[in-house]
């Protein structure tokens, strides 16, 4: 298999990203004048997103890698992904905020999305990398 490591810069990148987009958004949180169940809404549609991103990520690679998924599964990521986003862009357009607050939730939670899928794509390719190098090298046949 041809798998490319990825780089310690790239790894560390995508973690500080993840770190500072989900942080971003949990101060932002922290500090709107939203109720507490309005705040309860919005963390659960982060946790929710993430964990339907990083799903997803998984089936879509485990499926190109040639292992089994269930269709009924794969679907239930896709859907469940698109019901946290439609969840989020609803909740904000309803939002009683400043457009500039629906915005910044709206690039943290973007941000955080992408970093959680681009960590768990990294996660996937080390241990690729890390099955290649043990793996015993395959003696070249002479003719």
């Amino acid at each position: 298999m041809d798998n490319l490591k990825p780089t310690s810069a790239f790894k560390l990148s995508a973690i500080a990203s993840l770190v500072i987009g989900m942080g971003a958004y949990l101060i932002g949180l922290y500090n709107a004048t939203l109720l507490l169940n309005e705040k309860g809404y919005y963390l659960i549609i982060l946790l929710y997103s993430l964990f339907a991103a990083v799903s997803l990520q998984k089936v879509v690679r485990d499926k190109q890698q040639g292992l089994p998924i269930s269709k009924p599964y794969t679907m239930i990521c896709w859907v469940s992904l698109a019901i946290a986003i439609a969840l989020l862009v609803i909740g904000l357009f309803n939002a009683d905020m400043l457009l500039s607050e629906k915005g910044f939730f709206a690039m943290a939670y973007t941000l955080s999305l992408f970093s959680a899928i681009t960590v768990q794509k990294n996660i996937r390719d080390m241990l690729a990398f890390k099955q290649d190098e043990d793996a015993p090298a395959s003696p070249e046949i002479i003719e």
